[in-house]
């Protein structure tokens, strides 16, 4: 991320944010998943009615 601090006014920080983000993102591209979406999620036991799950 570019750095922001001396930019005073907040759109021209938001728009040098905005590019600088457009700019990562195209640079380094994340590679595919090997694993389904959502399997490495911690699984919640269904409980007995009336406790809460977390």
């Amino acid at each position: 991320m570019a750095n922001t601090k001396k930019i005073t006014d907040k759109l021209e920080r938001k728009k040098v944010k905005r590019a600088a983000r457009k700019k990562n993102e195209t640079a380094k591209p994340k590679g595919e998943r090997t694993y389904p979406r959502g399997s490495k999620k911690q699984k919640v036991k269904k409980l007995v009615r009336g406790q809460s799950k977390r």
